[in-house]
């Protein structure tokens, strides 16, 4: 039997710091470093892309896509500013790397994006890859703007909206700014419609139907008709409303 005193010479006459050694000094054993050791690696998933990257506060479906997803993961958005995380509404496993979720978001903010695997692996977005913001509003009703005498020069209309960030105005067709019909301008800060020869060449009362566009600076956007119509026949030019 080992005495005590015998067993501080053991410890003491050990090689190495990394060494075990029995009580009866009979042999020694190295100690694990974990290069002994094999095990399954952890593969976390990874997120690479969103789209649409720019959402509303309405239930809108966000395109994920990534490595390493395991049906089904569970989805989820914090708002850093308020450290509050929302849950998504539902979560669509299309294959390892994509998932498409529903979202309803109803702060306005940036968020991170965390993604967790049911074996309880996660990644959490690294950035604020998540806008949420209110579209642009048009404050300026749908439909006609005024019946415009013919070759009126001048101001004939100016057309508004609102957004809770600086907005642009713009023509999707090609009728208001086209020299051949409406010959207008439009200025795109500003909204206001002018003119130095209305109609252009026409000489015939002429309704100019064309669509306008507002674009926030998350480029969202948001369209409207309007027209106009042309009149021929009064004195002195003017605009007639």
């Amino acid at each position: 039997m080992t005495k005590a005193k015998d067993i501080a010479t053991i410890y003491t006459n050990a090689n190495t710091a990394d060494e075990f050694v029995k009580l009866d000094g009979s042999s020694r054993l190295p100690a694990l470093d974990g290069s002994q050791l094999t095990g399954v690696a952890e593969t976390k998933p990874t997120i690479t892309s969103i789209t649409p990257d720019v959402i509303t506060n309405n239930q809108t479906s966000i395109t994920i896509t990534g490595t390493n997803y395991v049906s089904v993961p569970q989805v989820e958005f914090l708002n850093p500013s308020t450290g509050i995380w929302y849950v998504a509404d539902t979560v669509t496993f299309n294959n390892s790397t994509s998932l498409t979720v529903q979202a309803t978001l109803t702060v306005d903010a940036q968020y991170k994006i965390r993604i967790e695997n049911p074996n309880g692996l996660a990644v959490l977005s690294s950035t604020n890859i998540l806008t949420v913001s209110d579209a642009p509003t048009w404050t300026t009703a749908s439909g006609t703007l005024g019946t415009i005498a013919g070759n009126f020069s001048g101001t004939v209309a100016t057309i508004a909206g609102t957004s809770d960030s600086a907005i642009t105005y713009s023509e999707v067709t090609n009728v208001l700014t086209n020299a051949s019909q409406a010959n207008c301008s439009l200025n795109s800060s500003t909204g206001v419609i002018t003119t130095t020869d209305f109609g252009g060449s026409s000489t015939t009362a002429t309704t100019y139907n064309f669509t306008l566009r507002i674009t926030d600076a998350e480029n969202q956007t948001t369209d409207r008709s309007f027209s106009f119509t042309s009149s021929f026949g009064a004195t002195g030019g003017g605009q007639f409303n």
